[in-house]
């Protein structure tokens, strides 16, 4: 946690100094896409399906499994509730889930997206995790140190998709359940993929402008809308 407020100073440090005014792709650089695309655009890669299986899933764990040493659990041995124990244990979920899905997290994503944005778009050098380490180790990333990274940097995004695009299978796959009566089975949830899948590569094939950022347009304002259903189911 410590190293994740390094971050959030770092930024804020950005915003302050001389340094947070280079643009990045050169001083005539200009943006392409609107306000609303960007968002939906970081939005739609940066959180997706993980916040709506985590946005309900990590509040309940963190207040319930994962509490630290000195909170107690509003769930005794025996399974029966501890009302007195609730504020607390809630308190302490809602602030594992903040820091994981707040600030903090983004912060992360914006340090990893400047490295990649100015040496590639200013610096002219390769669109990869390597080219972020040039300062670091200079020639040295064109060979296997930049292999390792470039690799490190594969396998840790292959996990990352594998775990959300799984966890959001199950999810829709309960989803189905509820609403339509489908069996929740591992079949079903495959053919889930393969669909999810489809799309996105579909998606990457026709480019940025007319793939990714439409798709992400659409999940906007499908996430509007389920959000807006959501609150008036709630009020009924």
């Amino acid at each position: 946690m410590i190293l994740v407020d390094f971050f959030i100073l770092f930024c804020l440090a950005l915003v302050i100094l001389p340094h947070g005014s280079v643009r990045l792709g050169g001083p005539d650089a200009r943006p392409e896409h609107s306000y609303l695309s960007w968002f939906a655009l970081l939005f739609t890669a940066g959180i997706g399906i993980g916040l709506l299986f985590f946005g309900v899933l990590e509040p309940v764990y963190h207040a319930n499994v994962s509490l630290p040493l000195n909170v107690t659990s509003p769930f005794g041995d025996n399974g029966e509730l501890n009302s007195a124990a609730i504020p607390e244990a809630s308190a302490m979920g809602l602030a594992g889930t903040y820091l994981h899905w707040g600030i903090h997290g983004w912060a992360v994503y914006v340090v990893m997206a400047l490295g990649l944005s100015i040496f590639t778009y200013n610096k002219g050098l390769p669109f990869s995790i390597r080219s972020a380490f040039f300062p670091i180790l200079g020639e040295r990333v064109w060979g296997w140190w930049g292999h390792a990274i470039d690799i490190l940097a594969v396998f840790s995004t292959l996990f990352g998709l594998a775990t959300s695009l799984g966890l959001g299978a199950q999810q829709a796959n309960a989803g189905m359940n509820f609403v339509f009566g489908l069996e929740v089975s591992t079949t079903t949830q495959v053919i889930v993929i393969v669909l999810v899948t489809a799309v996105a590569l579909v998606s990457v094939w026709r480019g940025l402008e007319g793939g990714v950022k439409k798709l992400s347009e659409i999940n906007m304002v499908l996430a509007v809308l389920f959000f807006f259903s959501c609150c008036l189911r709630a009020l009924r």
